[in-house]
């Protein structure tokens, strides 16, 4: 079949749709895993009867089989076991080889790119390869070599931004007294993306603790940047005694201070303190979407005052609101993933929206009150979200 398609095309449209074919099938695909058996499955049995990639872990590393595929899959074990047996670390990784193979011809393609040799693609047939076959292999050797590095370099890249992402997470959650409480993070975007949303819940000293939701602008290094200073700060500061209004005013200055590498930041800052009938809370908002107090019958009310965000003015002095939750009330403080939640022309807060989501959460727990609320928000549209979300919900016991 590989002979008479060769004939056929002779370098001509055939050839041209064969590697637009191969160069679309190589570049669908951003993991490292499924580049093998592309390149395998494009070959077989177009250009050979079977196809054997090998990859190795650093261009110094042994080369390990990571696909095999034949043309008549019920010869696939016998070929590993003769493939087992063929020394391919001692092939020349610096150009194409041939050599026979007990009832096959085999012509090695090294995988090169970007200057540095990352496997070898073997292509096996019962009669020698043609000069035309030579080439086309050559080629898929590099558009191969090219997605398979591209693959590895985003699959790290993604690897090392999740674990960022989670180190600018809580590394736990304490137990408050009377305090029942739900959160959910969900990131937006790409794997390779970082978000700019967190929150974090901690004990701040002898009795009270503290807890924040804030989302940073923008994404990616930079945007964490900011939210690890954010969380830090505020855990520092707490912990030596600082009021909920004084630490967002130093906060705010620390931005700053960052210059050119600043983000604006939406905050909202509570202290909690238990008290015989619930739950005492001095809260700063921030620039941040209003939180939401639900009362056992139903009502729902915003309890925080709009103030300035994070990270934009120089001389601002934040207050602090108290307010009270009762045993049964309940505090939700979501991030704009939530809020701006967009179907169409229209937002999910819009003409009290997430009030209304709120206000069917009487008498639920604190965490099926935020799974409710990440529900309906992913429900509002039908496509995915391309915000980051955050939502904390406090409950007094």
């Amino acid at each position: 079949m590989a002979a008479e398609w060769l004939e056929e095309s002779s370098r001509g449209p055939h050839w041209l749709g064969f590697l637009a074919d191969a160069s679309d099938l190589l570049a669908g695909t951003l993991d490292p895993d499924m580049v093998p058996a592309i390149v395998a499955q494009v070959v077989v049995p177009r250009l050979s009867s079977w196809c054997a990639v090998y990859t190795s872990d650093n261009a110094a590393g042994p080369l390990r089989l990571v696909y095999l595929w034949h043309a008549d899959e019920a010869r696939i074990d016998g070929l590993r076991e003769q493939l087992d047996g063929m020394d391919v670390d001692g092939a020349d990784t610096r150009g194409t080889s041939a050599f026979h193979m007990n009832d096959s011809h085999v012509l090695a393609v090294p995988l090169t790119a970007r200057g540095r040799s990352i496997g070898m693609m073997c292509l096996g047939r019962p009669d020698r390869f043609p000069d035309e076959v030579i080439q086309f292999a050559e080629d898929i050797g590099r558009r191969a070599a090219l997605a398979m590095d591209n693959a590895r370099l985003y699959a790290q890249q993604a690897a090392a931004n999740r674990a960022l992402q989670r180190s600018l997470l809580p590394p736990n959650e304490p137990e408050v007294p009377g305090l029942d409480y739900g959160v959910i993070y969900e990131p937006a975007g790409e794997a390779n993306e970082v978000g700019g949303d967190f929150y974090d819940l901690f004990k701040a000293g002898d009795g009270s603790w503290r807890f924040a939701i804030g989302d940073v602008c923008g994404t990616g290094p930079e945007a964490a940047a900011v939210t690890g200073l954010a969380r830090h700060t505020l855990r520092l500061l707490a912990r030596e005694g600082y009021g909920v209004a004084a630490v967002l005013g130093r906060l705010n200055q620390a931005i700053l201070e960052e210059g050119e590498r600043a983000r604006f930041l939406t905050l909202l800052h509570g202290e909690i303190t238990p008290v015989e009938t619930g739950l005492e809370l001095r809260l700063v908002s921030a620039g941040h979407p209003e939180a939401l107090r639900l009362r056992p019958g139903g009502k729902v009310e915003a309890v925080t005052t709009p103030q300035s965000l994070l990270g934009v003015f120089h001389e601002v002095a934040f207050e602090a609101d108290t307010i009270r939750l009762d045993h049964g009330d309940v505090l939700l403080a979501v991030t704009d993933g939530v809020t701006e939640r967009r179907s169409g022309g229209r937002l999910l807060d819009d003409d009290g929206g997430l009030a209304k989501l709120l206000a069917e959460c009487a008498g639920l727990s604190a965490r099926a009150v935020a799974e409710r609320i990440r529900r309906g928000a992913a429900d509002f549209a039908s496509e995915p979200s391309a915000d980051d979300l955050a939502i904390v919900v406090l409950r007094a016991r």
